[in-house]
């Protein structure tokens, strides 16, 4: 979610593979019926490569502020077995109220885990899953 956790192992992916903020941007773009993270980031593109999600972010919340959409809300799960997440969801939703140009209150975030079954479960993997709660205004 915009912040380093340390950790023994690390994530990997085309950009900086920050599972949080691309899961946030593809719910920001689908609730604004504004395509995906793919299409509008590709990972064929040298342009993106080793790019900062936070920086893919704010480019979303200028594409979604002149489209004439506000972020209402924003819901996040983060599903790992390790690391636990609880110690984290202070600094993870202050950061995202700056990138989103929102009120902390206006943000929650939730550990989950798999209860060790999977790539997840055996700590080899992390997901997250997003909702947004977007109002357009004319």
């Amino acid at each position: 979610a915009g912040i380093k956790i340390p950790y023994n192992l690390g994530l990997q992916g085309h950009s900086d593979a920050d599972p949080v903020l691309h899961a946030l941007i593809d719910s920001l773009l689908g609730a604004c019926r504004l395509g995906d993270i793919g299409k509008l980031f590709s990972n064929r593109s040298k342009k993106y490569k080793n790019i900062r999600s936070t920086i893919l972010l704010e480019k979303v919340i200028d594409i979604i502020k002149h489209k004439n959409f506000t972020i209402n809300n924003i819901d996040i799960n983060i599903i790992a077995q390790r690391p636990k997440i609880k110690k984290y969801s202070k600094k993870m939703i202050h950061t995202l109220s700056k990138l989103c140009e929102i009120n902390t209150n206006q943000i929650n975030i939730k550990g989950k885990t798999t209860e060790k079954l999977g790539l997840i479960g055996k700590g080899k993997a992390i997901a997250s899953e997003v909702i947004v709660s977007v109002i357009k205004y004319d």
